[in-house]
């Protein structure tokens, strides 16, 4: 796996070129990890490396969750026109331990002032036959190949941010969260409130959660 995304970052750094290239670092931790409306740990920590040059993007990040480590993988490229942005990528999610399973998918954005809707059509490599569905997935998870697309709309003005959010296919579910970021000192502060619905709370009932979050970047020019 490491291999792999390693492969990614230096095809990237080879297209790309070095002259003028950004490449930073980040640490983090959240007193509860959702991703995607979904609950992944009580608290963790997370960190990550970036390479961006022209528009052009690739990097790693992972954090620690229950019975091991997610670790992703990504590149693609984004821009903007005036108030208009756009971005394709490629995302790939992958766990040491037994938490979960592979996640690839390709990664649509377009967004026109403080409008952002994001788009992502993936697969999942869902647990054998005799596994149980792990806490990361949805409950109506099965065994075998899983086609999934999880869509959002984001409203995003000031550093306060309103958020809603589901999947189709394969996996179902939908959440809302609201929030506010902001910088003090060069420290990242966050906090959001999330709202899931019995498809992503994973014990069928509807799921809230409060959730701090504080990080620092790092410029490794």
């Amino acid at each position: 796996m490491n291999t792999g995304k390693s492969a990614l970052v230096a095809t990237a750094l080879l297209i790309t070129g070095a002259a003028q290239a950004d490449v930073s670092a980040n640490l983090g931790f959240a007193s509860d990890y959702y991703y995607r409306g979904i609950f992944q740990a009580a608290s963790s920590a997370s960190g990550g490396v970036d390479y961006e040059n022209g528009g052009f993007y690739a990097g790693t990040w992972a954090a620690d969750v229950k019975d091991g480590l997610e670790v992703d993988g990504y590149f693609g490229y984004g821009g903007e026109l005036g108030d208009f942005s756009y971005g394709v990528g490629y995302t790939g999610y992958f766990y040491t331990g037994d938490f979960d399973d592979t996640y690839q998918e390709i990664n649509l954005s377009a967004g026109y002032g403080i409008v952002t809707l994001d788009v992502a059509i993936g697969e999942y490599d869902s647990p054998p036959a005799d596994a149980i569905c792990t806490p990361s997935l949805p409950p109506s998870c099965s065994p075998g190949k899983s086609d999934y697309t999880y869509y959002s709309l984001t409203v995003e003005k000031n550093g306060f941010y309103g958020k809603y959010a589901g999947f189709s296919q394969d996996f179902s579910g939908e959440y809302f969260e609201a929030g506010y970021g902001t910088t003090v000192a060069d420290i990242d502060l966050g906090v959001n409130l999330l709202f899931n619905d019995k498809d992503l709370s994973g014990d069928g009932s509807s799921d809230q959660a409060l959730i701090f979050t504080v990080g620092k970047s790092f410029d490794l020019n």
